[in-house]
């Protein structure tokens, strides 16, 4: 997909240069339009999608919550599930731990004592008496703007606290180092410091940076079942072991394990006893990740419960085998995941993720999404691999048709309601020896040769009216090759397809 360039630094690049003094004027936005839409509408719109698909509430409203901060693209979802936990709790305070990905330098925490910190939906309001006692408590809790001003673990949240607590004010406050005694003294002095309010902590942090896929999903379930334990040396110890595995590319376990411990130690200091794994994911579960590179998130919930951990929410799920039929239920279920797609991406610039679908959406097939308007073509993109679950890769090519096919301008908000879509699943491709063994109508088709590719569904040539000689000069041209490229020297594969449109149902 062409992602947009304020997705492209999400994960990877540190945020633009923030404006405000830090003393007298509330901290400006600094990665407005970057992680998050800039624009009010569309950010109250991507927030609003992203509550209203999270998880339901597990147990009694959090003490504290463990969240990522990613673009919101990557990992909103996965944040609102952390945020929706605490949504049947009413709460004086949210507390927000960030961690210092800009200024180095810094070694102590950073209470942003400033009125306010500005997003595109207002001024969230910072409570800066509280900010005064926790500064005079410790030499080492003090008020710098610098690791705030670029910052974005703090400010991708506050949206989030605008949209589910409205006029809830906040704490913000960085933890610079993970220094067991540091973020011990600070949790403590923190738990003291609100005494009988109705506070809630939230720890920012991301999980495993840049390992691949299932290297990703090993680690984050290390570190998100110490997290769950409540236990502050348990989570160094996994950090630890985990590092030491040598997995590749694997940079980090957390890099928010500042506030981690920091909101641990309050959590106890509080009353928690318990922690539940809410959800988890990483960017290569989202529509736009790739699995080679990923970061990983997860939310925790830190409360009052049985003495333990819930970590129910890493059991795997089983799939079905790859010939279990798509019955009615299953195929109205993608067409839906397909339109919600592209109405998230347009409303917000968001995807959803692909969850809550059917069992047949976790298998790993190849699938098309074809976009037609008053019966013409509007958008076709496909996914040929069965290297993504279905219900991820038809959400993925759902936004691809919609916004990427370089046939086509990207799809207007005006047009959704124009728009018929159609999914086609795909069955695994298999080599045969030549041209000969296509049958049209049964068969969709790929031309390799020189590099290039091209592929048509079985459904295309009887559409246009094509025989096999003008089938297989179309995939030529589709792949950039001379039109009579198919007569020596090209590969071909065919494939089958279960296709179906949201048409058949009106």
């Amino acid at each position: 997909m062409r992602i947009p360039r304020q997705f492209l630094p999400l994960i990877l690049l540190p945020a633009t240069l923030g404006t405000g003094d830090g003393a007298a004027v509330p901290r400006e936005p600094a990665v407005a339009g970057e992680f998050y839409p800039a624009e009010p509408a569309r950010l109250e719109s991507a927030v609003r999608g992203f509550l209203s698909d999270a998880l339901p509430p597990r147990g009694e409203p959090p003490i504290a919550l463990v969240l990522p901060h990613a673009g919101y693209i990557f990992s909103g979802q996965i944040a609102a599930d952390g945020w929706r936990q605490a949504m049947t709790g009413t709460y004086d305070l949210v507390v927000l731990l960030g961690t210092n990905h800009t200024v180095p330098e810094f070694r102590g925490v950073s209470i942003y004592a400033g009125p306010g910190f500005r997003t595109p939906l207002g001024v969230a309001e910072v409570d800066t008496r509280l900010a005064s006692d926790l500064i005079a408590a410790d030499p080492e809790f003090v008020f710098d703007p610098a690791p705030h001003l670029r910052e974005h673990s703090i400010e991708v949240q506050v949206p989030f606290v605008q949209v589910a607590f409205p006029g809830v004010k906040i704490l913000p406050a960085i933890v610079g180092r993970p220094d067991p005694d540091l973020c011990e003294r600070f949790g403590k002095a923190l738990a003291r410091a609100v005494g009988s309010r109705k506070v809630l902590v939230v720890a920012s942090s991301d999980l495993s940076h840049y390992p691949a896929y299932d290297d990703a999903r090993s680690s984050d379930a290390s570190i998100l079942t110490a997290i769950a334990s409540l236990d502050a040396s348990a989570l160094r110890r996994a950090i630890g072991v985990e590092m030491r595995k040598g997995r590749p590319n694997l940079e980090t376990c957390a890099c928010g394990e500042a506030p981690i411990l920091a909101a641990i130690a309050a959590a106890k200091a509080l009353g928690a006893t318990r922690g539940v794994v809410v959800s988890r994911a990483n960017s290569g579960d989202t529509a736009v990740g790739n699995r080679e590179r990923v970061v990983g998130y997860g939310a925790v919930a830190l409360g009052r419960g049985p003495v333990g951990a819930d970590l129910s929410a890493l059991t795997p799920v089983p799939t079905p085998p790859a010939d279990a039929p798509l019955g009615p239920a299953d195929k109205r279920a993608l067409l839906a995941f397909a339109r919600r797609s592209i109405e998230r991406f347009l409303a917000g610039g968001t995807a959803p993720l692909a969850r809550g679908l059917p069992p047949v959406a976790d298998r790993k097939q190849g699938v098309f999404v074809t976009l037609t308007k008053h019966g013409e073509l509007r958008g076709c993109i496909g996914h040929m691999g069965v290297d993504l679950p279905l219900g991820q890769a038809t959400g993925m090519v759902a936004l691809d048709a919609a916004f990427s096919d370089q046939r086509f301008p990207p799809l207007e908000p005006s047009e959704l309601h124009e728009i018929d879509i159609e999914v086609s699943v795909l069955t695994p491709l298999v080599h045969v020896s030549g041209s000969d063994a296509i049958k049209i109508g049964e068969d969709g088709v790929v031309i390799r040769k020189a590099g290039r590719s091209a592929v048509f569904l079985p459904e295309v040539p009887v559409e246009q009216g094509w025989d096999k000689t003008a089938l297989l000069a179309h995939l030529c041209v589709k792949a950039g090759l001379p039109i009579d490229a198919w007569t020596s020297g090209a590969e071909f594969y065919t494939f089958h397809s279960i296709h179906f449109r949201e048409s058949d149902w009106r």
